[in-house]
């Protein structure tokens, strides 16, 4: 059997791989997984753009209200709204212009503050957007009306310039909460680590430690309901650990001596001592947020795509915003108020804030969905192109089979011992054999007999004395030595050309029947191949074992094709045959020896990665070793590209729509957006396209 499954090793992939970042530990302990995973607490996760640097929700929240309350007295000042209510002259005072000017004046420099400042960034880098839009349009509003106020001839703009910035501040306020909700998984993720641990010292005595002085080879005391401090290795005690919140495994896993134990999951109901072997970034939970948080900033092919239609988009809000104030000036004859007013609602409504969110949005809740399902994304630009996956190809051992011997059939010879019973003599006598073949004989039966005299026959087998008889489980290389005739001798060559392993048990000297053991195929690779046949892709098997093995597992699994006989490094040449064939291909393997493969493949997803995610050859990991999961990774590719094509679609068509609209094209019809209305409109564009990628699921 092929010796691939290693999953204590994945340091085997210095090699060359698809552009990935590697990851960058910097160092940290637990105790700043909050901090550290809170995108500098509330800023935006997903904006590759500069507009909301340095600003936070909390910011925008103060500025909000300060300006509202200080918009109130703009509009009872302002003329335009006191003849609106019928008390133009009630409410006119000496110098009520000076008074309505320095309000005004106050909401422009500290309420409009986030957004010359993002006008300036951008223009820094050369990449005009949405804040050099509306940082114009509130500035074109407030020095035209400061004008009028020394005397230039015309009427003010000051209750649409505070309603614009209060209604500009409000929807980043409402955008960047929605951006941060994205992130909720992960945050969760960062409170499962707990403060405290229970330290047992040289002398054997439990002390209350910090989780963050905890460090390797320290000893801890986990009770029953606590949650697991550290990653380590259980060396006292058995229980079963409930790892939901970071594998995705729904199912509490039972442990014992010698197993691992992830920090963040929850101990059930039994007492355990574990050694510390993975303390701050080193441990699965931070390695998790790293990864999530790289992928959550990395660009993908339609954010590229967002972000150009973004940039030309500005290019024409800024032309037509002139074009509108050329046109109606020189050729309607409205005055330069009326004209003025179309252009600045033109600016603010053509702002692409829709477009720079669709898909930065869509990422964040994507990574931290899948994070929390147990699907990490290294690669956006692979986990985009899995959608198009045409042919999938896995590793067998460890991927598609357990990577384990286990019973397959039980061959009973004369009617003197069922098959139930032959399975319980052998476990009986190979209780106390270490080798892989009696392991897999002792685990599929779960009834013994007494064991007396054990013997092992070197080569052969072994042999004892079970419930009273004289017992052997030996080779066919002892039958034929000892010349024994073996009964159903087709049947156990059938079985033999399958690349199978057939030993026989002997009871009192007399060939009583046989056992099969081969590697277990696991339970849910058949409903995978089926289901990955169901949506027209090819499932295939690559593996170092023999064709007799690889044609047993393929027939029984339903494979299209199977490559056996492959040595690692040359997997890479039979992943690139299938990409000759012009198909899309995913290799599935465990990342060790699969590495060069992974590496290969259009999309390399390394599954079962356990305890240790940093698979640097793959592009996507799935943490548990169920190939089922490569559907819902499949799925949730494909729903996570239609939401970011539903937001490009929104946030496009809502522009060409809505900027005509904006230059009064419509007024013939009575139609006309004031700049309020139009940021209206604005935000409310942004907020849709904020829900939709909210309403992302697994």
């Amino acid at each position: 059997m092929e010796n691939e499954h290693q999953h204590n090793n994945h340091n085997a992939s210095n090699m060359e791989h698809k552009n990935h970042s590697k990851m960058d530990h910097s160092k940290h302990n637990d105790q700043s997984l909050p901090e550290k995973m809170n995108h500098k607490k509330d800023e935006h996760s997903g904006h590759s753009r500069s507009e909301h640097e340095g600003h936070t929700i909390e910011g925008f929240k103060k500025r909000f209200w300060i300006s509202i309350i200080i918009t109130i007295p703009i509009l009872i000042l302002s003329p335009m709204i006191q003849h609106f209510i019928g008390l133009k002259e009630a409410l006119r005072f000496n110098g009520d212009i000076y008074a309505l000017f320095v309000l005004s004046s106050f909401v422009f420099f500290y309420g409009g503050y986030p957004f010359l400042k993002g006008l300036i960034d951008e223009l820094k880098n050369k990449q005009p957007g949405m804040m050099t839009l509306i940082a114009l349009a509130i500035s074109v509003a407030y020095f035209y009306s400061s004008a009028t106020v020394l005397g230039v001839k015309g009427e003010d703009f000051f209750w649409e310039l505070a309603t614009l910035i209060d209604i500009m501040l409000l929807g980043h306020w409402i955008e960047m909460k929605s951006v941060m909700g994205a992130s909720k998984a992960l945050e969760e993720l960062a409170k499962l680590m707990p403060d405290e641990a229970h330290k047992i010292n040289d002398d054997g005595n439990v002390v209350e430690v910090k989780v963050s002085e905890l460090n390797h080879k320290n000893k801890l005391l986990i009770k029953p309901g606590e949650k697991i401090p550290a990653d380590g290795k259980i060396y006292e005690g058995k229980t079963s650990i409930n790892e939901a919140m970071i594998t995705g495994e729904s199912k509490p896993v039972s442990k014992g001596e010698g197993d691992d134990v992830i920090g963040g999951s929850i101990n059930g109901e039994g007492s355990i001592k574990i050694e510390v072997e993975k303390i701050g970034d080193e441990t699965f939970l931070s390695q998790i947020v790293k990864l999530v948080k790289e992928a959550q900033e990395s660009k993908s092919k339609t954010q590229n795509l967002a972000n150009r239609a973004a940039f030309w988009l500005t290019i024409i809000a800024i032309t037509a915003g002139t074009l509108t104030m050329f046109v109606w000036l020189m050729f309607t004859g409205q005055n330069f108020n009326f004209a003025l007013a179309r252009t600045v609602t033109v600016m603010v409504i053509a702002c692409p804030h829709a477009l720079g969110l669709a898909v930065p949005l869509v990422v964040a809740v994507s990574t931290a969905l899948s994070a929390k399902n147990g699907l990490l994304i290294r690669n956006r630009n692979a986990f985009e192109q899995a959608r198009n996956i045409q042919a999938i190809i896995f590793d067998k051992t460890g991927t598609l089979t357990k990577g384990e011997f286990g019973v397959t059939e039980t061959i009973s010879f004369n009617n003197e011992y069922d098959e139930k019973e032959i399975l319980k003599y052998a476990a009986s006598l190979e209780s106390e054999s270490e080798h892989p073949i009696a392991q897999g004989i002792v685990k599929s039966s779960n009834d013994k007999y007494e064991l007396k005299d054990f013997n092992s026959i070197p080569g052969k087998g072994a042999e004892g004395k079970v419930n009273g008889k004289d017992v052997k489980v030996v080779s066919p290389g002892y039958l034929e030595e000892n010349k024994i005739e073996i009964e159903q001798k087709e049947k156990i060559e059938q079985l033999s050309r399958q690349g199978k392993t057939v030993v026989f048990l002997l009871v009192d000297n007399k060939l009583t029947g046989a056992i099969t053991l081969a590697d277990i195929i696991r339970e849910e690779s058949k409903e995978a191949i089926k289901q990955l046949k169901e949506v027209g892709i090819k499932p295939m098997m690559l593996t170092g074992d023999n064709k007799q093995v690889a044609k047993w597992v393929a027939d029984e699994l339903g494979l299209d094709e199977y490559f056996a006989e492959v040595l690692p490094d040359k997997k890479a040449e039979k992943i690139k045959e299938v990409q000759s064939r012009g198909l899309t291909v995913a290799m599935i393997g465990d990342g060790v020896n699969d590495a060069p493969a992974l590496a290969q493949a259009d999309i390399g997803i390394a599954i079962g990665a356990g305890t240790d995610v940093a698979v640097e050859s793959a592009d996507i990991i799935l943490v548990k070793n169920n190939p089922k999961d490569v559907i819902s990774l499949i799925k949730f590719s494909r729903a996570t590209y239609k939401k970011m094509i539903q937001n490009l679609i929104w946030a496009t068509g809502y522009n060409v729509i809505a900027i005509p609209l904006a230059a009064g094209v419509l007024y013939s019809e009575g139609i006309i957006l004031s700049p309020a209305l139009g940021a209206v409109l604005m935000s409310l564009s942004t907020i849709i396209v904020a829900i939709n990628a909210k309403l992302l699921k697994v």
